[in-house]
């Protein structure tokens, strides 16, 4: 079982995020943030990843910002503690989510280098949710990126200007991409690279 547990805590919030890579899409989840804790249930239904996500401390009386990033941080944190050496994985995955005229795609690559490609297609300008907005999941996806160093690229199709139906389809295929790139291939032996390492 690839499990993990990791806590961050600063003088802005406190984290800890326990995560078994090899679950069956079990999640519990109080970040503080209503509309991410549900985007994050879709993300682990999907992935079949059991998360549990407790934050004690959170600067939510400010802004939603350092709380909303910092998750992003912590859950890369443990995805990366989860996969070790990554010896065996696919390391790339793909997914792809309709919800009515939106469309989100997912590709990643658990290359070692973190980085995030958000594209958002011609349409309505999504309106913020419970003070939930686009580019807060802009800062989320762009932290868990980086620290687990994969490659994130995602593109919405025909947004329109309710959040939900923007966002949702996007961490429904965020997760099945993880799921694919995280999966063990038994064909493979050692590290899914020409190089010998992933780093």
């Amino acid at each position: 079982m690839r499990t993990a547990e990791k806590n961050r805590k600063s003088t802005e919030t406190d984290i800890t995020i326990k995560l078994n890579i090899d679950g069956a899409g079990n999640s519990k989840i109080n970040s503080g943030i209503g509309f991410l804790d549900h985007m994050l249930q879709l993300f682990a239904f999907w992935g079949r990843f059991d998360l549990e996500i407790t934050t004690t401390e959170a600067d939510l009386k400010i802004d939603i910002h350092h709380t909303n990033e910092d998750l992003g941080i912590v859950l890369g944190q443990v995805f990366k503690d989860a996969l070790g050496d990554k010896s065996g994985i696919n390391r790339i995955g793909f997914g792809s989510v309709p919800m009515e005229a939106v469309t989100a795609t997912v590709n990643v690559d658990i290359s070692g280098r973190g980085s995030l490609k958000l594209a958002i297609g011609q349409g309505n300008s999504p309106v913020a949710q419970e003070g939930y907005e686009l580019k807060y999941a802009e800062h989320f996806f762009e932290a868990f990126a980086k620290q687990l160093g994969v490659n994130l690229n995602i593109k919405i199709e025909n947004p329109n200007q309710d959040l939900h139906a923007t966002l949702e389809p996007a961490f429904k295929a965020f997760g099945i991409a993880l799921y694919q790139a995280t999966q063990i291939d038994p064909r493979r032996k050692g590290i899914p690279s020409t190089k010998g390492v992933i780093d």
